[in-house]
């Protein structure tokens, strides 16, 4: 079992191209963004009529279940503060130092 904090789970929260948020969890954001933006096999039903997506917020280094109560809570916020809550979960991040995704053009 993993220690708490640890692991290599993320929360996610996408910005979809009507203004609409998603969450979700993975253990490789970069995949998972390309899979949501149609780049890769896979994705979201809800994302597939809402591309592009692009990356609003993500908290990383968690262990599956960890992400997915952090999931479950980020999901019952109210709109406005989804987005914050991923920030605030702390310094963790789902990126090596320097690999931040890009944003598409």
């Amino acid at each position: 079992m993993e220690e708490p904090g640890t692991g290599r789970w993320c929360v996610y929260l996408l910005l979809c191209a009507d203004g609409t948020l998603y969450c979700g969890v993975t253990t490789d954001v970069r995949r998972r963004l390309d899979e949501h933006n149609g780049l890769r096999a896979g994705g979201a039903k809800y994302t597939r009529g809402r591309r592009p997506v692009r990356l609003a917020a993500c908290a990383g280094g968690l262990c599956r279940g960890e992400a997915l109560r952090l999931e479950k809570a980020v999901k019952s916020l109210p709109r406005g503060k989804k987005t914050q809550a991923l920030l605030s979960w702390g310094e963790r991040s789902a990126f090596p130092a320097g690999e931040e995704p890009r944003p598409r053009t």
